[in-house]
Order: structure tokens, then sequence, then C-alpha cells
């Protein structure tokens, strides 16, 4: 007798290949019928006039340490996301020698906006190798999920404070690798870097990874290609941007080093930018060329986003920005009510790849802290400017003064016409292109992408339809399964395990995000529940209904060349 069996739904089943109504049979934890099933089941699900897929595969996210207290990876698993993978970035929580826990929470507040009261209330911080991270999460978590092992806390871990002021010494990089391959041995799925200016650790430093000489990244490269099921992730400077021959080159000879895929995070464009998002493809060209392979993650909509003058965020990337905004608020105030400081400010902005940032016509006033602000709330700030007979950053830093700079700001897509989304859909389609780039589990009260697959499920189904409901889910299940070589997974095939969903197509899609204070120590952050999602199954075990969870944890942890086989970069 079957555990379990759907029944009369649509089956949308990962592969690409036209939808058709069927029935799944699950026994174990796997699909073992797909199509006419005639078994009886001890439990039935009629998914009449409803959509039966694979779960999602959510290629970056950072619930490295939230899976710790939340093991359902909300709201990625209200979403139909079934795994997930971690140790992006080059930042993970092992190797860990208990001298840096300190070091590496104060890091992960800083480059991910995790808060750090909720990494000291909501973490153990028990383990030091990666093999003892990673069985910390057995048993314990409701999705499936693998790490990275993170450059930053290899080197951290090899070489204590000085990870943070210099290049690795000949017996250090051996010290590396050594920790490298134990950490891989031990199930991590691969190496994450960042070279990235953006990434500065809790003081304010460089993180370590950014101290790295090339031949030290390329070493830990190859020491990849000697695990089964190993993968790379990066973060260059030119990603915000544009690369750097150097960086074509760089980001081509890891993956070929390590004879594994590459990707690296996030690929934005809109009808006026093709040329620069064609460019940032020629890393993945020049791979082909020397036997690797090189990936880049893309956006199918827009994440929620709010920012604040107060805390961290894409404003204090800005160059000079941070100097005056880090300084606390009546200081910060002083300076910004300056017209030579703001001056100055913009200009800094304009040569910047973040330019747009400084775009304060487009924000959005949201949560507001002061009387003087309340008829503002809701309103554009670049329409509050021309009432007022001001520039719009005038406008704004009056805003934000008002409320000692902790005024919630939505900016507001300028891209987001149908030709800017036909001419992403095109890139989505290359071989070199990969639907994901969430963040899920980092910047939490700041940026929402993890609700992206019912979000654009139902733009495909209901809204902009760029793309076939066949083809979405294809490039959500099967292809990232296969980039990151998930064994069987991300298609609805008889022996694959059982994770999937089902959800109605007339309704699938994400909530509007609101400010919640729920994590360990009421941290607070944005969250969004899921609609139409009816059931997730994740190896069979019944994770999610109708939006909720059942509380069940029958996820895995995906260990390299366990959970995953090695992808041959040869073949792409």
């Amino acid at each position: 007798m079957l555990d379990v069996k759907i029944t009369g739904g649509t089956l949308v089943d990962g592969t690409g290949a036209k939808s058709r109504q069927g029935d799944i049979g699950i026994q174990g934890g796997r699909i073992v019928g797909v199509g006419k099933v005639d078994e009886q089941a001890t439990r039935t699900i009629d998914a009449s006039g409803l959509v039966v897929s694979p779960g999602f595969v959510d290629p970056h996210t950072h619930y490295d340490a939230q899976l710790h207290w939340d093991p359902t990876a909300t709201p990625s698993g209200w979403h139909g996301v079934t795994s997930v993978i971690g140790g992006n970035c080059g930042f993970t929580l092992a190797p860990l020698k208990e001298r840096d826990a300190d070091f590496t929470r104060r890091m992960m507040a800083q480059v991910e906006g995790m808060p750090l009261v909720a990494l000291e209330n909501g973490v153990q911080w028990k383990w030091e190798s990666f093999g003892e991270l990673l069985g910390e999460l057995d048993g314990n978590i409701a999705v499936n999920a693998g790490f990275l092992v993170g450059h930053c806390a290899l080197r951290r871990y090899v070489m204590g404070a000085e990870a943070s002021e210099r290049e690795a010494t000949e017996d250090e990089v051996k010290d590396l690798v050594r920790v490298l391959h134990e950490s891989l041995a031990g199930g991590g799925l691969g190496l994450s870097t960042s070279r990235s200016s953006t990434h500065v650790d809790g003081d304010g430093v460089p993180v370590p990874s950014r101290f790295a000489s090339e031949e030290e990244l390329l070493t830990l490269c190859s020491v990849v290609s000697e695990h089964e099921g190993t993968t790379l992730e990066a973060i260059v400077q030119g990603c915000l941007g544009r690369f750097s021959p150097e960086e074509v080159e760089l980001l081509a000879r890891m993956s070929a080093n390590a004879r594994r895929p590459l990707n690296w995070n996030v690929l934005s464009a809109d009808a006026g930018t093709m040329e620069r998002a064609e460019h940032q493809l020629l890393p993945s060209a020049r791979a082909r060329e020397i036997g690797g392979r090189v990936v880049a993650l893309s956006m199918p909509v827009f994440s929620d986003n709010n920012m604040s003058f107060l805390t961290f965020c894409a404003l204090w990337l800005l160059p000079g920005w941070r100097d005056v905004l880090s300084v606390g608020p009546p200081e910060s105030i002083r300076q910004l009510k300056d017209p030579a400081v703001r001056a100055k400010m913009m200009e800094d902005a304009k040569g910047s790849n973040l330019a747009g940032v400084a775009q304060f016509e487009r924000y959005m006033i949201g949560e507001v802290f002061s009387k003087e602000n309340e008829s503002v709330k809701g309103r554009m700030v670049g329409d509050i400017a021309k009432e007022r007979g001001v520039d719009p950053f005038t406008a704004i830093v009056d805003i934000v003064a008002n409320d000692d700079l902790k005024t919630v700001l939505w900016p507001q897509p300028s891209t987001n016409s149908m030709e800017d989304w036909r001419a992403r859909a095109q890139l989505w389609e290359k071989d070199d292109v990969l639907i994901g780039g969430s963040d899920a589990g980092a910047h939490l009260d700041r940026i929402l992408g993890s609700p992206y697959p019912t979000r654009f499920i139902g733009d495909t189904l209901r809204g902009r339809k760029l793309l076939s409901l066949e083809r979405a889910v294809q490039l959500m299940t099967d292809v990232p399964a296969r980039l990151f070589g998930l064994r069987d997974r991300g298609t609805l095939t008889e022996g694959n395990f059982a994770d999937v969903v089902v959800f109605d197509p007339n309704t699938i899609d994400a909530e509007p995000p609101k400010t919640v204070f729920d994590l360990p120590g009421d941290s607070k952050r944005l969250l969004a529940g899921s609609i139409g999602v009816e059931h997730v199954f994740v190896n069979g075990v019944e994770t999610i209904v109708s939006g909720k969870e059942t509380g069940k944890t029958p996820g895995v942890v995906l260990r390299s060349g366990e959970g995953t086989y090695s992808v041959d970069t040869a073949k792409g």
C-alpha cells in the first residue's frame, strides 16, 4: 500500500514537457508511480483543479544560521521551496574555533544583515568542524539543505585575526588545503568566496577572503576537484557592474581548476542595459574554452526591498556615504542637513555602479515615527519634493531627520516595462543563466526575495506570461537540481525523492510583505505568506498544508557525494 496518493492533478513534471492529468504515488519517501496509479494508499489527496510539480530549489540562500531555530526555512518553505543551498559568498559558520565565534557572528550580522541578538540567542555555536556543523541539522530540518564551505571561515580558522590582514604563507596555504579537504569530506558542497568591496566585517575591515591571493584561491578550487558532488560560488567586484578582463579570466579558471560549475550572483538587466548583460556572460564563454562552466543567477521578479538611513544598506555602499551615515543619528543628521555635504554625496554617487540607489524621487515613504511625517507616509519622495520646491535628496533628508533616521523607505523599480521584462526573459533562456538569487535568510529586515517561486508562477499564469508554466517550473526545479548535481531530485519521476508541491493555479502568489518580530531576541524581519500553496511534501512527508507548517522535519542535509553527484563541466 502506498503512503500517499495525489490524484487527478495537472502534472507539471519539471522536465519542460507539456502538462498532463495524472496521479502521483509516494512510498518510503520516493515517487513510485506517475500517471495512472491504481494502488491503494493510506492517504489520498484529491488534486482536481490543482497543479502538481516538483519542489522548488533555491540556489542562493543564507539559511546557515536560521535553520537552527527555524526548521522550515520560512518563508521559503511556505512558497514550495524544498531544497536550499547555503554557505554562499564566502560566509559560513564552520570550520570554527571557539575564539572566533564572536567575530563570525558580528561578520554575519554586518555582511548578511542577520540580527546579532538572533545569532547570539538562536544558535548554540558548539561545533568546530564542518561535519559537526552539518550534524547539528540532521533530523532537525523540514527542507533539504546543502552548504558550501566559506573561504572566510577557512582563513579565520587557519590564520586567526591575521586572516583579515594579509595573504597566507606557503605553510598556511597547505593548512587551508587540509582543512578544506576535511570540510568537503565532512559533507561540504564545495567552496564559496568573496572579493567584493561591499563585504566588510563587524569592525568595517574587509572580510578575510578579500585578502587571499589568486594563487591561494585557485589552489583551493583544485581541492574541490578531488571531491565528488561539489561546486563553486563566487562574488567579485564586477558582479555589481562590469567584470574586468582579470575577473573574467579568474572566474573561468576557478571553474576549470575545480572541474566544477561556478555560479555568481546576481545578473540584472533591462531593455536599456542588454549590452552590459551580455558582457557579464563573458566568464561563461571563457570558461567553456578552458573546460569550465560559469553560470549567472538572475531573479525572475523584483524582491521586496526597503532601506533606512539608520541601518546598513545599499546607501552605505555608495562612495563616501558610510562616513556620513555610520556616525550616529545626531552627527549624521547634522552633516546631511549641510547642502555642501549633500552635493558631495550625490556627486560621489554618480560615478558608482550603485548610482541608481540615490534616485530618491522613486522612493516611497513606508513606516514613519514622528507626527511631522504622518502626512507623507505612503507617498513618493519625487511628489513630495515638487510640492516643497526642493530636490529629492533634500526632501528625503528632511523626512528621515524627523524620525532620527528610522524612516522605512521603499525604493520602487525604475525598469518595469514589458520591454524590460521581455529582455530579462531572453536571458533566462540562456544556458549560462539560472533562475535564483533570493538571498533568503539574509538582510532579514530589508530584503525579501524568498517568495520568488510563487510570485513568478503567478506572473507566468496571470501576469506578464513571459514563459509557459512548464518552462517556469523547469527553471526552478530540474535546472538548478542538475547544476548542483542533486541526486534524484528536480522532477516528478519514478524513483526520485518525493519533493512535491501542490498549488492552485488560479491563486498562487505571495502575500504583501510585512514586518514581524519573531526572530530570537524579538528581532525583526520582513515576511510574506504564500497564497494557493495547498500541500508541500519533502522526502514524502507533508511539511506544509494550506500555507501552514505541519511541524514535521523530514528534510535531509545534502552532503557532497551522498546527496549530490559531480557535474561534468565539459558537458555543461
